[in-house]
C-alpha cells in the first residue's frame, strides 16, 4: 500500500539548506528524507520557483545558483502538480472563502489536488484543515 503523500511549503524545503538554523535543517532534513523513501514527498512548481528565488537571493547565506538548481532538479523527480488554470481559478476563489493569500491558496490547491493530507509548512496556522488537508508547523517545538 502507497503511503499518503504529503506537501511540502517552500519553507521547508528552504530549511534543509539552512546553515543559520541547524534544529530547524534536521527536522526539514528528517522530513523530506522520510517522505522520500516512501514516496509520499509531493511539492508544486510554484513550490519549486520559490525555493530557487529565496535560496539564491533572500536568505542570508545564498546558496549558489548551480546548488539551487541542482535541489529543484532533486525535487522535481518527486511527485510534483503542475498548476494549470482550474487550480489557479479554484485559488482564487479560496483567497476569499478562507481569508489566505492568493500564494498560499495555490499551495493549499496545490496540496489537495496531489491528494495530501498533511502540508508541512511555518507560514500556516498549526493545525488549520482546508477539507480533508492539515496544516502541521514541523517546527514549533523547536
Amino acid at each position: 500500500m502507497a503511503a499518503t503523500p504529503v506537501f511540502f511549503d517552500t519553507n521547508v524545503l528552504v530549511y534543509l539548506f539552512s546553515v543559520d538554523d541547524p534544529a530547524k535543517q534536521q527536522v526539514a532534513e528528517r522530513l523530506y528524507v522520510d517522505a522520500c523513501a516512501d514516496a509520499s514527498a509531493t511539492l508544486s512548481t510554484q513550490v519549486m520557483q520559490e525555493f530557487y528565488a529565496v535560496t539564491t537571493r533572500t536568505v542570508m547565506h545564498p546558496l549558489a545558483a548551480s546548488t539551487a538548481r541542482l535541489a529543484a532538479q532533486e525535487f522535481a523527480g518527486q511527485n510534483l502538480v503542475r498548476l494549470e488554470a482550474p487550480m489557479l481559478l479554484k485559488a482564487m476563489d479560496r483567497t476569499t472563502k478562507d481569508s489566505i493569500s492568493f500564494w498560499d491558496a495555490l499551495i493549499v490547491e496545490a496540496a489537495l489536488t496531489g491528494g495530501c493530507r498533511t502540508l508541512y509548512s511555518e507560514d500556516f496556522q498549526d493545525g488549520r484543515a482546508f477539507g480533508p488537508l492539515r496544516v502541521v508547523n514541523p517546527f514549533r517545538a523547536t
